[in-house]
């Protein structure tokens, strides 16, 4: 029994309050576990959508800006259902100026999707080329799917070895069955003219 000039509290009063720190403790860590997860989640969503938008980008300018070549240089596209070599331009110079480059886009059996290039030369190499530079677009992607479409065929294509250039070019990410990343098919329209004369 308590009297009036008593201070403190008792040993029920003591526990009820720690019983109810106890559960908000819980619920306020089991928030911020769910917080912290959550924004662990939303950072991978939005670095591999960034990823995908960065090759989205090369891919694209890569198709658009084909050589078309010269009366002295043919340009020449390489196309295959699941790998492509072709003429180019890259940021290569010393500065990022953009250069013609010979460029091998396909997956290896590592998955990943390559893009191995070398400055293009306008004359024939005398000695032997020195090995490719090597860039990984993406990794974890089961293969591409390649269509090259031609106006005078008007149908799309799985080949393409000619010197001149298709009207558009299809370029179909791949991924592993399991691999929840989707991407639309990349189409681009190569914009390059062979000059005249």
């Amino acid at each position: 029994m308590r009297y009036r000039g008593d201070a403190g509290f008792t040993l029920l009063e003591i526990i009820v309050a720690l019983v109810v720190l106890g559960v908000l403790l819980a619920t306020l860590s089991q928030g911020v576990h769910f917080g912290f997860a959550a924004w662990g989640r939303q950072n991978q969503s939005v670095q591999v959508a960034e990823s995908l938008q960065a090759t989205d980008r090369t891919l694209r300018r890569l198709a658009e800006q084909i050589e078309p070549g010269t009366e002295r240089d043919a340009g020449k596209l390489i196309g295959e259902p699941h790998a492509m070599a072709l003429t180019s331009t890259l940021p290569i110079g010393p500065d990022g100026a953009m250069a013609a480059a010979d460029i091998s886009l396909m997956v290896d059996h590592d998955h990943q999707l390559i893009l191995s290039w070398l400055p293009h030369v306008h004359a024939q190499r005398l000695v032997a080329a020195p090995p490719p530079h090597v860039s990984v677009l993406l990794s974890h992607v089961d293969t591409i799917d390649l269509g090259y479409w031609s106006d005078s065929a008007a149908a799309w294509s799985t080949s393409w070895d000619n010197t001149s250039v298709p009207d558009l070019i299809r370029i179909r990410i791949v991924f592993p069955a399991h691999d929840k990343r989707h991407w639309p098919d990349i189409v681009a329209a190569p914009i390059r003219q062979q000059p005249t004369g």
